[in-house]
C-alpha cells in the first residue's frame, strides 16, 4: 500500500484511533483503580488506626466494640466465617499496607468489605481480627468499562471496514481505467444500487464506458459501411471506364462520381457527431429554406424535382448537419418513389417528406443501425442514409418518426 493512496491514510487513521480509544481506555481503568484505592484508604485506615490505639489500651471491651458499631463495623469472631472468607478462592484483596507489627487488607467478598488486621509477629490466624463493615458501598465495576470499550472498539472497527468498502469502487476504477487506453469498456465491476458518492462516481465511470463503448462500435460500423458505399461506387466506375466512351456512360460516370461525392460530404457531416460525442455541435437559427435549398445543392437537383408545401419555420439547428439530414430523406423519398417525386410540408416545427411507394420492411428503429445482416441488406444506401439522419435529427433535439398511410412513407422530423 503506497503512502500517497487514500486507503493508506484512511488504515493510518484507524490505527492512530484505536491506540488513541486503548490509551484513553487504559488511563481511565488506571485512573478509577487509584481513584477506588483512595476512597478505600481515606475510609478505613483512619478506622483500623483508631482500632489498633483503642485495643491496646482496652482490648476488646464491649464498650470499645460499641462504638465502631455505631459506624457499622462490627469484628467478627464465628471461626467458620472467618474461615469461609480467608480461604474462599472469590475473596479479593482491595488494599494492602503493612506497618511495622501488623499486616492490614481490605477485602471483598459478595460485595461486603472487610478489614483483616494480622500480627505480622504470630503465625496463628486466630490473633488476627477481621471487621466487617455492614455499610460496603461497592464501586463501578471495570466490566462496565471493560463494555464500553468493546463497543467503541466494533463501532471503530465496523467504520473502518464500511469505508473501505465504500471506497474499493475507488480501487476497482484505477485498475480498470488504464484499460480505456487499449478501448476495454468492460465496467461489470461497478454495479452498484448504492447512492454514495463513490458508487456514483463507479456508476458514471461505467456509463461513460459504456457510451464510449458504442460510440466505437458506431464509428468502427459506420466506417465500414461508409467504405463499403465508397468502394462499391470506385468499382461501378472503373467498369464505366473501361466500357466504350458513350454519352450514357459519361452520364453515368457523373452518377457515380456524384454519389461519392455525397458520400464523403455525409462522411465528414457525421465525422464531428461520431468523433466528439455529439457535444460540440454548434446550432443556430436558420428558416426552413434555407436548410432546403442546401439540401438540394448538395443533390445536384432543382426545386422544382420535389413539392415544397412547407412553411418558412425558423429552426434552432446546426445549418450544415441538419441539411445533410432534409438532404438524404429527400433523396431516399425520390430514389424510392415510382414516381421519383418528394413532398415536403410542416406542421408547427415539425417537418414531414412524403412519396409514394411501398411500406418500410422493417421496423424503423432497425434503420438506425448503419448495417444490416448481408442477407437482409436493404436497397443500396437506405439503412446508412436512416442511420445518419437519426443521429443529426437526435444532435439537434430532434427525433425520426415514420408513418405509412394510403401508399405513401411519411418520415417526420418531430421536435424534442
Amino acid at each position: 500500500m503506497k503512502k500517497e493512496s487514500v486507503f493508506f491514510t484512511i488504515t493510518l487513521s484507524f490505527i492512530i484511533s484505536l491506540l488513541l480509544v486503548v490509551v484513553s481506555f487504559s488511563v481511565i481503568v488506571i485512573n478509577k483503580q487509584v481513584n477506588d484505592e483512595d476512597t478505600l484508604k481515606k475510609k478505613y485506615f483512619p478506622i483500623v488506626n483508631k482500632f489498633l490505639s483503642q485495643y491496646k489500651t482496652a482490648g476488646t471491651n464491649p464498650m470499645f466494640l460499641d462504638e465502631f458499631e455505631e459506624m457499622s463495623i462490627k469484628i467478627v469472631n464465628d471461626r467458620k466465617i472467618r474461615s469461609a472468607l480467608l480461604y474462599n478462592p472469590k475473596t479479593k484483596v482491595l488494599i494492602q499496607r503493612e506497618l511495622k507489627t501488623y499486616l492490614i487488607r481490605v477485602i471483598s467478598l459478595n460485595k461486603t468489605n472487610y478489614i483483616f488486621i494480622k500480627n505480622k509477629n504470630s503465625k496463628s490466624s486466630v490473633d488476627a481480627f477481621i471487621l466487617i463493615d455492614n455499610n460496603s458501598q461497592e464501586s463501578k465495576s471495570v466490566i462496565l468499562y471493560v463494555l464500553i470499550f468493546g463497543i467503541v472498539l466494533i463501532m471503530l472497527i465496523l467504520s473502518y471496514l464500511t469505508t473501505l468498502r465504500k471506497l474499493y469502487p475507488l480501487k476497482t476504477l484505477r485498475e480498470k481505467i488504464p484499460h480505456l487506453a487499449n478501448e476495454n469498456f468492460d465496467f461489470e465491476c461497478c454495479d452498484t444500487t448504492k447512492r454514495d458518492e463513490v458508487s456514483l462516481l463507479a456508476l458514471e465511470f461505467k456509463e461513460t464506458a459504456l457510451k464510449l463503448g458504442e460510440l466505437k462500435e458506431s464509428r468502427n460500423i459506420f466506417l465500414s459501411d461508409l467504405m463499403r458505399e465508397v468502394n462499391a461506387a470506385v468499382i461501378e466506375g472503373k467498369e464505366l471506364i473501361k466500357s466504350s466512351n458513350t454519352e450514357e456512360n459519361v452520364k453515368k460516370v457523373n452518377e457515380v462520381f456524384n454519389k461519392l461525392d455525397i458520400l464523403i460530404d455525409d462522411f465528414s457531416s457525421m465525422k464531428e457527431m461520431i468523433i466528439s460525442n455529439k457535444k460540440d455541435i454548434e446550432i443556430n437559427h436558420f428558416y426552413l429554406e434555407e436548410i432546403i435549398d442546401k439540401a438540394l445543392f448538395k443533390l445536384g437537383i432543382e426545386k422544382s424535382s420535389i413539392e415544397d408545401n412547407s412553411q418558412n419555420i425558423k429552426l434552432l439547428v446546426n445549418d450544415t448537419l441538419f441539411s445533410v439530414a432534409i438532404k438524404n430523406l429527400i433523396d431516399n423519398a425520390i430514389k424510392y418513389s415510382p414516381n421519383h417525386k418528394a413532398v415536403i410540408y410542416t406542421q408547427d416545427e415539425n417537418i414531414m417528406i412524403q412519396n409514394i411507394g411501398d411500406e418500410l420492411p422493417y421496423e424503423l428503429n432497425t434503420y438506425f443501425t448503419p448495417y444490416l445482416k448481408e442477407e437482409d441488406k436493404i436497397n443500396e444506401n437506405f439503412g446508412l442514409g436512416l442511420y445518419i439522419v437519426h443521429n443529426i435529427l437526435k444532435s439537434n433535439d430532434y427525433r425520426l418518426d415514420y408513418e405509412y398511410q394510403d401508399g405513401s412513407n411519411i418520415f417526420k422530423c418531430l421536435k424534442n
